[in-house]
């Protein structure tokens, strides 16, 4: 085999070898955050609430393309509104309790888990104060009031939560 063949050769394994390895880290939609409390408990030798998190990460869509409506000269969304996919924030709590329940209850438990998040940025939708070539007056254009209007966000979401005892 000749000495370039093998550069080459090894060369795409190398990619290929390198996309395999890397595909596994985007696939997440969430970063698990904890919070360590060991060292506090250990040397305050008392048992703290166990707390952790989980942060989104945005991931843009792709815009709308422009809609053109008839008697307008500018399509009708001349500042497309932007998808965002996200989650909000997630949270997770157990706390230590005194057996002042009876047996069976030694913690409380919260988990808010990251809930899925759907946005749209503003718009903005324009119109010149022209229309366009009017056949009445020889193919000219008329004159008529600009308009303007801002498109508002949007913002879709279901949190969730529970609210628990339990033993530890």
């Amino acid at each position: 085999m000749k000495s370039t063949t093998r550069i080459l050769a090894a060369a795409v394994l190398t990619g290929v070898a390198a996309a395999v390895g890397a595909a596994p880290a985007v696939a997440a939609d969430t970063v698990p955050v904890p919070v360590p409390l060991d060292g506090v408990e250990k040397s305050l030798n008392v048992s703290l609430p166990k707390v952790g998190g989980e942060l989104p990460l945005l991931t843009p869509g792709v815009p709308e393309g422009p809609r053109y409506v008839e008697g307008q000269m500018i399509p009708a969304s001349a500042l497309p509104q932007v998808p965002m996919g996200a989650a909000l924030p997630g949270l997770s709590a157990e706390a230590p309790l005194p057996q002042v329940l009876g047996k069976g209850f030694d913690q409380a438990g919260l988990s808010v888990p990251a809930a899925d998040l759907r946005t749209l940025t503003p718009g903005l939708s324009v119109d010149t104060p022209m229309t366009a070539s009017n056949p009445d007056v020889f193919g000219l254009p008329t004159l008529k009031e600009p308009q303007a209007a801002v498109l508002t966000p949007l913002l879709q979401t279901a949190p969730t939560g529970v609210l628990g005892l339990g033993s530890m």
